[in-house]
């Protein structure tokens, strides 16, 4: 998991998805403690590595901070809130990019006008902007909007995704983002958009679902993850350490 999580830090930053050293990918341990692993505040994703990872429960102790460095205080809000609400998502992730925060500023939120996109058809949650995520008690209401969707767009502020899996959370990042670039191209374009229908839109969001359900119970290798991780091995191999 360790190994793993890291990997989605590095994945992160190559990709252009992180902010500075601010947003954040966590990962819950087993074990009845519940009990993350986060970055530390202050390494650029791409200094994360598998031995560098904090480890903190869901009061805020931190149990284990290799590089006595702590963590982010908002990114705790956000993170603990989910990891004990939600026994389904072992890892959040959660960015600002420049994209995701346009679309999250759009009174529509994310459209369904293309198949990525389409995934995430009914299955998309939104949260209004509270400011600065240091109130505990936002967790509340956080969770409550979240209910029980694999993806939330915090209106004003930026994307969040929950995964059974490292994998399947960085993943579901990875289409969102290209989600929220075709729509800004989109619009930019100012031509005609076809919608597809709520029929195509509903059909096309269960079969990407049937798809990540077979590679989180085994049914199906996750031959992408394991690409996208053979990459960092070629280019980038100290994530492990």
């Amino acid at each position: 998991m360790r190994v793993d999580l890291a990997a989605a830090y590095r994945l992160i930053h190559r990709l252009g998805l992180d902010d500075s050293i601010y947003t954040h990918i966590s990962a819950r341990l087993p074990g009845p403690e519940h009990r993350f692993l986060i970055n530390p505040y202050g390494l650029r994703f791409e200094e994360v590595k598998a031995g560098n990872l904090v480890t903190v429960d869901l009061e805020g102790n931190v149990v284990d901070d290799p590089c006595g460095l702590g963590i982010n205080p908002a990114g705790f809000t956000i993170h603990s809130a989910v990891h004990a609400a939600r026994e389904d998502a072992l890892c959040v992730l959660h960015t600002h990019t420049v994209a995701g925060v346009a679309v999250s500023c759009q009174e529509e939120g994310l459209l369904p006008l293309n198949q990525w996109s389409m995934q995430f058809h009914g299955r998309l949650a939104y949260h209004d902007y509270e400011g600065i995520a240091l109130d505990l008690d936002e967790r509340q209401r956080l969770v409550a909007d979240l209910g029980d969707k694999p993806v939330m767009v915090l209106r004003n502020h930026g994307m969040l995704t929950c995964g059974r899996s490292v994998a399947e959370a960085f993943k579901l990042m990875h289409n969102l983002e290209r989600s929220c670039r075709a729509q800004l191209a989109l619009q930019a374009a100012g031509a005609p958009l076809i919608r597809p229908s709520v029929a195509v839109a509903t059909k096309t969001a269960g079969q990407y679902a049937s798809f990540y359900d077979k590679m989180e119970t085994g049914r199906l290798p996750d031959t992408e993850w394991d690409a996208f991780k053979r990459m960092l091995a070629r280019s980038d191999p100290d994530y492990t350490e």
